[in-house]
């Protein structure tokens, strides 16, 4: 394979988007003809298949991920060089891919609007997921840092801390448990819980925090990738919720929403700005130490004195 051109992975990459030679041949302004040797020609090179074919249409095999990953890998150098060009022509523009967990949508747009104040030239492409997506995201180069509130641990990071994320129980303000003190875990037993989905952050908080608490699968409601729709089922009387006290502080504040006094709440955990070890950073160096410096700034304020002494979860 020590022929392998940038053109036959752009090939490769582009059949394995689209799932068909004949679009892929039209998107490379190239016959199907032409395509299809070419495609051959690595595969006879590589001595193995590229493609399966499928109902839905041409899918990579290994070899053919493999492919895709020297091509992804290839971009990824070459945008890394065109930003450090940027900079070298001291234009002070560039892109920046920041990816952000669902949790922190309700205060990034004020650090980005900020941080775009003082570097207009800067384009900033935002990526909003749960954990699961956004780790995903940093492991594949495909942002150049994130803001979540636990880093990954199966591959190499550099992550650095800017603010308290305090998570809460919310419950509707006519709520049974509503005016009282001193609630336990057990006293939350007979309550029906709504959760976020699998991967997410806070679900993963949630279990830890209710770890050896036996709750019937059926009293956890719905699962929800959407804190909008975790908070406004709450309203509803549809249940209680462990939830990040900066996606309801809006609705605490004006009464729609109640603090529920547990024993253990609220459980403090912290924003991270995250980004691979190996990541090189243009642009994005900037606006990561923006975040940083300057990120608690624009974090939401929550009264969470109602709480009482924290626990073991508490970080």
């Amino acid at each position: 394979m020590r022929n392998l051109s940038l053109k036959q992975l752009q090939a490769v990459a582009a059949v394995s988007r689209l799932g068909t030679m004949t679009r892929a041949a039209q998107e490379l302004n190239v016959t199907s003809a032409a395509l299809y040797a070419r495609i051959r020609q690595l595969e006879e090179e590589a001595g193995l298949l590229l493609f399966d074919r499928t109902p839905t249409g041409l899918k990579p095999t290994d070899a053919g991920r493999e492919m895709l990953w020297a091509i992804d890998s290839i971009n990824t150098v070459l945008e890394t060089c065109a930003e450090k060009i940027e900079i070298l022509k001291g234009g002070g523009g560039g892109r920046v891919a920041m990816g952000v967990v669902s949790t922190a949508k309700y205060f990034t747009p004020q650090i980005i609007a900020a941080f775009c104040a003082q570097n207009p030239a800067v384009e900033i492409n935002l990526a909003v997921g749960n954990r699961g997506d956004t780790v995903e995201a940093l492991r594949n180069y495909a942002i150049d840092f994130a803001i979540m509130g636990r880093p990954p641990r199966d591959f190499a990071i550099e992550a650095e801390t800017f603010g308290a994320h305090p998570l809460v129980l919310v419950a509707q303000p006519g709520h049974t448990l509503a005016g009282r003190s001193g609630l336990t875990r057990a006293d939350l037993s007979e309550q029906s819980f709504l959760v976020r989905e699998e991967g997410s952050g806070t679900r993963t908080v949630f279990e830890e925090f209710m770890s050896g608490v036996m709750i019937k699968r059926a009293r956890l409601g719905i699962d929800a990738a959407s804190n909008e729709t975790i908070k406004q089922a709450v309203m509803a009387g549809l249940g209680i919720a462990l939830i990040s006290g900066h996606t309801v502080a809006a609705e605490v504040a004006s009464g729609r929403l109640i603090l529920l006094d547990v024993h253990g709440l609220p459980i403090r955990r912290d924003w991270y700005v995250v980004r691979r070890a190996d990541k090189v950073l243009g642009p994005a160096a900037a606006c990561r130490d923006f975040v940083v410096k300057e990120g608690a700034r624009w974090l939401p304020t929550l009264d969470t004195s109602a709480g009482r002494a924290p626990s073991e979860f508490e970080r």
